[in-house]
């Protein structure tokens, strides 16, 4: 699966777990935000990415689509320090147009997100 070109300025990976994909995002200067944290922008994209990831893998398994971001509401937990962050995407609904994706981004573990999501995708299949 190849991610979008925002995710290489992140310096994102995509991982495997349990067969769905999972985003990394070393910190660094590129992600700074204020002394010692991740700028809330690149958590934002990474959620972001992590979502469409997960929606394109599961629409891949049914023939394929384009997508187009219909919206998109985030939440602010904590503060990302200066680790490695997370994330991964859930899709909760797959219709024949609009799906909704739930997204995570952590850093020292799952259960405890740093920020999440919620958006809605309009879907072009085929």
């Amino acid at each position: 699966m190849k991610l979008p070109p925002y995710a290489d300025l992140l310096g994102a990976t995509l991982q495997w777990e349990e067969g769905l994909p999972v985003l990394a995002m070393p910190f660094g200067p590129d992600v700074l935000g204020r002394p010692g944290f991740v700028q809330g922008g690149a958590i934002t994209g990474l959620i972001e990415v992590a979502a469409l990831a997960a929606l394109r893998h599961q629409l891949a398994g049914e023939g394929g689509g384009r997508v187009k971001p219909i919206n998109v509401t985030i939440d602010f937990m904590r503060g990302g320090r200066q680790r490695v962050t997370y994330a991964a995407g859930t899709v909760t609904r797959l219709g024949n147009r609009i799906a909704n994706v739930e997204a995570i981004a952590w850093q020292e573990s799952r259960d405890k997100p740093i920020a999440s999501a919620r958006m809605n995708y309009l879907i072009a299949r085929g």
